[in-house]
């Protein structure tokens, strides 16, 4: 029984509708057949009664006189001309005496004449006992388990004087075939109401636990950690199943968007750290590595060097510059002194770019609607400008299109979004792609999307990502305006 109960909705519910469904349809057609059947005894009965009490009003003058044939005659009426199959049409009719003796009978060979009706058989001898233990004017209805035939006795009496009885006998043969007739149509009935509701009940329970299993199951997800559980499939109605998908969608949405945050929350603080340590070594290596370079220069100064010796310096030098480059690249400062971002900068990557984007084969288009100069500096933003466009210009295929709008909006920020074709950036890149010297690229040393990062961060703005196959955007938000 517990393995019944412990049963998905899925199945429980359509299966105790069906049950339910056939108990109900059960009950309610044997109520019908034990109301047909009544029907059909008490129509019986009703119909017999009547014709006995005639007869008896009839016979008793006759019986009195005792003048047998006219009541042959008489109790011989009532079947002459109806069918042998009419349900209210008797087997029998016979006319008792006093003794119980047979006057009269329709069928005078089974009833002979005078004959005790005790003799007739067991089933005569409990109707004659049920007749003796009845002396009142009413009817008698006699019905013996497993007897052929039913009886109804009405006594022959007048003012009292009770001269014989009137029995009239119904085969069951006849009359249970007609049951079973309407048996077998309610029967027939009853399972067509089931073939008709047990498949919708179905269908119901499918279209209604579906919802319930495929929500259990994505809570069950979201209870694991996993807030990227599938949605629950459309429902359309308003109930409180309705009403619980809508708020698990919200929840799952509201999940989502924190597990957002605290992703860039943690990438945010793994990048200031990075950041932090990252200058506080650049600032350590700057120290010893300007000395280096004064202390070659010195030494190159002196003169008398070989050849070989000049060279070894040179590739000192060049060494040793590189190393500088790349603490630059890492010591980002925005409090740089520099002009005001202008139309006129973004006119100049059409020039400083056309170069790279006829050697991939790229178009490359700037959309601005800036009509004057943005409180920022011009030499941060160029940087960022180029960094990333040249990044776009790397990724996008051959005959691709780079598209970069620049605008001012309303609230005072300027808005750059740059958008290129091509392949989707790895999950495994996506996840450190502002770190330095994690490039998605074979060529790249790491540092421009670091070195991008960075001054977004110190002009107070905003840098998202999103990439998939086919378009890979860059959304940045600066605010305008004196930078503190």
């Amino acid at each position: 029984m517990s393995r019944l109960f412990n049963l998905s909705f899925r199945y429980k519910v359509p299966l105790w509708g069906s049950s339910l469904i056939v108990m109900s349809a059960l009950a309610i057609s044997t109520a019908l057949m034990v109301q047909a059947y009544d029907d059909l005894r008490n129509d019986l009965l009703s119909s017999s009664a009547s014709l006995a009490r005639t007869l008896a009003k009839n016979l008793f003058p006759i019986v009195l006189n005792d003048e047998v044939w006219r009541a042959y005659e008489i109790i011989r009426a009532p079947l002459y001309g109806k069918p042998a199959d009419d349900l209210i049409q008797p087997e029998m009719i016979m006319v008792l005496d006093q003794q119980q003796r047979v006057f009269a009978a329709t069928q005078p060979n089974s009833a002979p004449l005078l004959t005790d009706v005790r003799k007739l058989g067991a089933e005569y001898v409990q109707l004659a006992e049920r007749i003796a233990s009845t002396p009142g004017p009413e009817a008698v209805e006699v019905a013996f388990s497993g007897a052929h035939r039913i009886y109804v006795a009405v006594p022959i009496s007048d003012d009292g004087e009770r001269v014989g009885t009137v029995v009239v006998a119904h085969s069951k043969d006849k009359f249970l075939p007609r049951f079973r007739s309407k048996a077998l149509r309610a029967g027939l009935a009853t399972l067509l109401v089931l073939a008709l509701l047990l498949p919708i009940n179905w269908y119901w329970g499918q279209r209604m636990t579906i919802p319930i299993v495929q929500l259990a199951r994505s809570i069950g997800k979201v209870a694991r950690g996993d807030s990227q559980a599938p949605q629950v499939v459309a429902y359309s109605y308003s109930d409180e199943l309705g009403q619980l998908i809508e708020a698990y969608a919200v929840m799952v949405q509201s999940l989502q968007h924190k597990d957002q945050m605290e992703q860039a929350m943690i990438r945010s603080e793994r990048l200031a750290a990075v950041g932090r340590l990252s200058a506080g070594i650049a600032h350590e290596i700057n120290n010893p590595l300007g000395g280096m370079l004064v202390a070659l220069d010195n030494f190159k100064r002196h003169g008398g060097h070989d050849e070989r010796t000049l060279k070894t310096m040179a590739m000192i030098e060049r060494g040793l510059a590189q190393i500088r480059e790349t603490v630059s690249a890492i010591l980002v400062e925005a409090k740089v002194k520099s002009r005001d971002f202008s139309p006129q900068d973004i006119e100049d990557f059409d020039t400083l770019l056309a170069g790279e984007a006829s050697k991939r084969a790229v178009s490359l288009r700037i959309d601005s609607d800036l009509a004057g100069p943005v409180t920022l500096p011009a030499n941060l933003v160029r940087q960022i400008l180029m960094n990333l466009l040249l990044n776009a210009l790397h990724a996008s295929e051959p005959s691709g299109t780079v598209h970069c709008g620049i605008r001012h909006d309303g609230d005072g920020k300027l808005v750059i979004d740059i958008r290129n074709g091509g392949c989707a950036i790895p999950d495994e890149v996506m996840n450190h792609l502002f770190e330095p010297f994690a490039s998605g690229t074979e060529n790249g040393a790491g540092l421009g999307l670091w070195v991008t990062y960075q001054i977004v961060s110190q002009l107070r703005g905003r840098i998202t990502v999103e990439s998939r196959e086919g378009l890979t955007r860059f959304f940045i938000m600066l605010p305008t305006g004196e930078q503190s």
